[in-house]
């Protein structure tokens, strides 16, 4: 067995405490990933457990035919990134951290581990050239497949003030 192979069957294997599920044979959607991320990290040993605005710049690729998206982009210091983590396990519904040992539900972590493994990182945006982008900030393996990007704030998202009444309650119709 090859060590990436045996760095694969370690991430992958089932914790205990953890609860698998069967991956449905439905398909709800098709994702297009409109790029590709190059980072230093070759594996997920490799990579940090959070991407920080201090760790490496890494380079975002973009496909055709969406590189004219990247207009308008340099104006803003930030972006959020959107990426498939493809390398992750998709199958369990309680996971045990490598960290406590304790088990919680996949929708209370921020594993990649996840029925559908979209992670999302805000990055220090460093530089905006013919195709692609600069950032730091970035926790992902190198060839990670790319799903969006989205500027930190535009003034076509404005914040929303807080609700004085507090949260809404929904209503049984």
């Amino acid at each position: 067995m090859s060590l990436s192979e045996r760095m694969m069957t370690a991430w992958d294997a089932t914790r205990p405490g953890e609860v698998e599920a069967p991956l449905p044979v439905r398909i709800d959607a098709q994702v297009v990933f409109v790029g590709v991320i190059r980072t230093p990290f070759p594996s997920r040993d490799a990579c940090p457990r959070q991407g920080k605005s201090d760790g490496p710049v890494c380079r975002i690729e973009i496909h055709d035919p969406w590189k004219p998206a990247l207009k308008g982009l340099d104006r803003f210091a930030r972006v959020e990134v959107l990426y498939w983590m493809h390398q992750a396990r998709r199958d369990l519904v309680q996971q045990s951290p490598k960290s406590n040992g304790e088990t919680f539900g996949t929708f209370a972590l921020r594993s990649p581990v996840r029925p559908n493994p979209i992670a999302t990182s805000l990055c220090d945006l460093v530089a905006v050239e013919e195709g692609a982008l600069l950032v730091r900030g970035l926790d992902c393996v190198d060839g990670t497949p790319l799903v969006d990007l989205k500027p930190d704030r535009c003034a076509y998202t404005p914040l929303v003030p807080p609700n004085p009444d507090g949260p809404r309650e929904t209503r049984a119709e």
